[in-house]
């Protein structure tokens, strides 16, 4: 279970980061892709989740100065 100490933005873009490391491991161990073998036959849904994945990862770099999440 997360943490109560990270806000609603964080837990939803800590979400995302394991989505997107779970995806690049099953790329790199054994060449499948999750997100295109679930949402293939929609590429701009693809793209978008790529895109969210990305912006969480960003997102977690300032996770500690975020004034919403409780220290």
């Amino acid at each position: 279970m997360m943490s109560d100490k990270y806000c609603g933005v964080h837990k939803l873009g800590w979400v995302l980061v394991i989505i997107g490391a779970v995806n690049w491991g099953l790329v790199g161990l054994l060449n499948w892709n999750l997100v295109e073998a679930i949402f293939g036959g929609v590429p701009v849904l693809v793209r978008i989740i790529y895109i969210l994945v990305g912006i969480s990862g960003i997102a977690m770099l300032g996770c500690a100065k975020c004034k919403m999440c409780k220290k």
